[in-house]
């Protein structure tokens, strides 16, 4: 009786094995999902995209996948974080002003049914990882990643003070140290990826690869800013036009240049002096651009040496137009330190903002199309039957999280942690991968710092702040937002408004629906 018992246990516990076996052979199946996130890269910075820089690895990627070209973001980090990563607008999840309430999103806390795409897909077998920058409320581990290097420090590219890993504080770097936030966060991301190679061979991964580059302060490697020294003498003027020029070429877009922003001078009415200066910000933000593309040529070959390549889907994005702001924060900005340096703090500044949104009107925090449009590019070579296509299809963050999940498998629980799940607005893309224009929005909704904007098919109606009109493009025949057709068609304006002012109504409740009756008080 006893050796019968034996038996019968051999033979259940072979049996789980092969269970066991099988379900392991079915996650390695499904396609592992890496992020890449930039940060302020403008629209048109990306050679794959019509810009100067070099970025070869990205324009591979985008030779051998797909590039959409009227994909959106939220026009600024933390609230293009939050859709990113949990499939709804900011505004829903109180990661962006909820009138009343929040004054700055970026202090709110999300709902407790709002988790982050790791937490949804730990369930589906996968490993996730995170490298970089976070801005989002709640810490990384506590929100689903299994391992994650945070840089908090965003105004040291050289030393930072703010960083950790796992969520246990690293020490301050020392100057001199070799190190730089862009390689480092690489860094992170490859150790993650071989770490997962040896101890999960069987199981899908999640990435999520957020640089700060090119965010300011533009702090650069000495190398990377010598290749750009004279790239931009020609001044914003000519290179703006040079730009759209290739852009039509190659099919990115079809509109006209923007206006300067009011403000920029002409290029031609600069001394030599100021021509030389200005040419030389524009070759920071150059050279923190190719650098990230450098470091990402490094994480490519690790998902090569690793066998992973041919079956992980890459997203490469940005969370916001190129940045117009001027400041200065972290250690303050040497006048006598080298340009780039540790010791400097320049911005880029609304000029060569102008160029890296090319050929698109304002920037970062405004919601023109300049402040956001980012290049998507989707690369999957197990996936993708077609490559080298454009994507014309309107859509935006929201989308990447039902994508994410159906290419795992799964989808958007109904509740979560005993708490009912809202319905998201995102759709999946996975449709746009044949066959474009596949996948339909009834609308795209954007408020940020006031500015408000909503588009419907290929009209959009928008405004800067409250207290100005509304206008109205039609962006299939006017992407650069030059004829404000307004005047013309006041019936759609009343229409489209009151389809903002419905949508900002619904989001607002749900923002707000198990929130304490008092504002909440703001503060850093």
């Amino acid at each position: 009786m006893y050796h019968r018992w034996i038996l019968r246990c051999l033979v259940i516990l072979m049996f789980l094995g092969a269970v066991t076996e099988a379900s392991a052979q079915h996650e390695s199946r499904k396609p592992n999902v890496l992020i890449i996130l930039a940060d302020d890269m403008g629209y048109s910075d990306l050679g794959c995209y019509g810009g100067e820089i070099q970025t070869p690895n990205l324009n591979q990627l985008a030779l051998n996948g797909l590039r959409y070209t009227q994909f959106y973001n939220t026009t600024r980090c933390w609230p293009s974080r939050a859709a990113i990563l949990t499939g709804y607008y900011a505004m829903q999840v109180r990661r962006d002003t909820v009138p009343g309430y929040i004054g700055n999103g970026m202090y709110g806390v999300r709902p407790g049914w709002a988790p982050l795409l790791p937490d949804l897909l730990k369930p589906m077998g996968y490993k996730t990882y995170h490298s970089g920058k976070w801005h989002l409320d709640g810490s990384p581990t506590r929100s689903g990643f299994d391992r994650s290097y945070r840089l908090d420090d965003h105004d040291r590219y050289f030393c930072p003070r703010l960083h950790a890993e796992d969520d246990r504080p690293l020490p301050a770097v020392k100057p001199d140290s070799g190190y730089y936030a862009t390689t480092a966060i690489a860094d992170h991301a490859i150790n993650y990826l071989k770490e997962h190679a040896a101890q999960y061979p069987q199981r899908p991964f999640f990435e999520y690869l957020a640089f700060t580059s090119p965010h300011f302060p533009l702090q650069a490697l000495p190398e990377d800013i010598a290749r750009y020294r004279n790239r931009y003498v020609d001044g914003w003027d000519i290179m703006r036009r040079r730009r759209l020029n290739r852009m039509k070429a190659l099919g990115i877009v079809q509109c006209e240049l923007s206006p300067r922003t009011p403000g920029v001078p002409a290029w031609e009415t600069l001394t030599a002096v100021e021509k030389r200066k200005w040419a030389d910000r524009m070759a920071l933000h150059a050279a923190m651009v190719d650098r990230m593309d450098q470091e990402i040529g490094r994480v490519i070959a690790q998902l090569k040496a690793m066998g992973a390549f041919e079956n992980t889907v890459i997203f490469f994005l940005s969370d916001n137009g190129a940045s117009a702001e001027k400041m200065v924060r972290g250690d303050g900005n040497d006048p006598n330190a080298a340009p780039g340096s540790a010791k400097s703090y320049l911005c880029l500044e609304t000029g060569w903002a102008n160029l890296s949104n090319a050929p698109l009107r304002l920037s970062k925090i405004f919601v023109h199309e300049g402040g956001i449009s980012t290049p998507l590019i989707v690369h999957w070579p197990a996936g993708l039957k077609v490559k080298g296509q454009l994507r014309s299809n309107p859509s935006h963050l929201i989308d990447l999280a039902p994508t994410i999940l159906e290419l795992a498998g799964g989808k958007k629980p109904n509740t979560w942690r005993g708490q009912p799940v809202p319905p998201a607005p995102g759709r999946s893309l996975v449709p746009s991968f044949v066959n474009d224009g596949s996948v339909k929005h009834d609308y795209l909704w954007w408020f940020h710092e006031r500015n408000r904007a909503i588009r419907m098919g290929d009209w959009k109606l928008v405004a800067e702040q409250f207290n100005t009109p509304w206008e109205l493009y039609n962006l299939n025949t006017d992407r650069s937002e030059t004829h404000n057709l307004a005047s013309q068609y006041p019936e759609r304006v009343k229409q489209m408004e009151q389809a903002w002012n419905a949508h900002m109504k619904e989001f607002r409740e749900l923002a707000i629906r198990d929130m304490p009756s008092e504002p909440v008080a703001q503060g850093r």
